[in-house]
């Protein structure tokens, strides 16, 4: 399947910077609803991710974040974790031919290291391969906590001072966001949470810090990209003030 077309007209540069973020919520739900297993619901989910995907040149999404495997999720069974695990794994490779030819830059942040090398393998392959994309950038979250990306990038901040290569006094916000996982990237504009929850569960605390919010009952395998187009016309209808008063 080709990828959306640009809007008619969509010549803003600030329109073609919007970074969405998503928490991809309610894919066991969705599966439970129905008496499905819940690996078919993450199934489901995967499928509504790439059709998001495809849409964000349509939708005037320049950078998609998604959010499919937090610090907490180990907690889950067993079954379910191997089997987001070897989800992930097929979806490198059965679109990562397609992800290339269409110019999606793909890019994975989280903790690595407890992850099986093979998949770490495959992470790293995609990020060289697509590198040097840039019509869509698709970041993945897997085992991704805020709180455990602000410790890491502290630790390598104090690492810096302590090498000697960075002065105490010349730390800034800039400092710490270079450290991040997300350094490159702009600031999430606008931050979506499916299934009816309404809590940010430990997704970017540092870079959506002044983010715009919407959380809406749809259960993420049910959500389309007709239904994200209504939420990107409701924020760029809000007023961003990032703490000044308004006009």
């Amino acid at each position: 399947m080709k990828m959306d077309q640009p809007r008619p007209g969509g010549g803003d540069p600030e329109e073609s910077r919007l970074h969405v973020a998503v928490i991809m919520d309610g894919n066991g739900r969705w599966a439970k609803n129905r008496g499905w297993p819940r690996l078919v619901g993450h199934r489901k989910g995967a499928e509504r991710a790439r059709e998001l995907v495809e849409a964000c040149p349509r939708l005037g999404i320049r950078y998609l974040t998604i959010y499919a495997f937090s610090t907490e999720n180990w907690s889950r069974t067993t079954e379910e974790v191997l089997g987001l695990m070897s989800l992930f794994g097929r979806y490198i490779k059965r679109e990562a031919s397609r992800i290339k030819k269409e110019g999606v830059r793909m890019r994975f942040i989280g903790d690595r290291d407890p992850l099986d090398p093979k998949l770490q393998a495959l992470f790293e392959w995609i990020e060289t391969e697509t590198a040097h994309n840039d019509r869509v950038h698709l970041t993945v979250a897997i085992n991704y906590g805020g709180r455990d990306e602000i410790r890491r990038a502290t630790q390598s901040v104090v690492r810096a001072v302590q090498a000697g290569t960075l002065d105490p006094d010349a730390i800034t916000d800039r400092t710490l966001s270079a450290h991040m996982d997300t350094a490159g990237l702009p600031d999430p504009d606008l931050v979506v949470r499916t299934s009816g929850e309404t809590r940010v569960s430990n997704y970017l605390l540092w870079q959506a810090a002044y983010a715009e919010y919407i959380f809406t009952p749809v259960l993420w395998p049910d959500f389309t990209p007709d239904i994200m187009a209504g939420f990107i016309e409701t924020y760029r209808q809000r007023e961003r003030r990032f703490g000044a008063a308004p006009a």
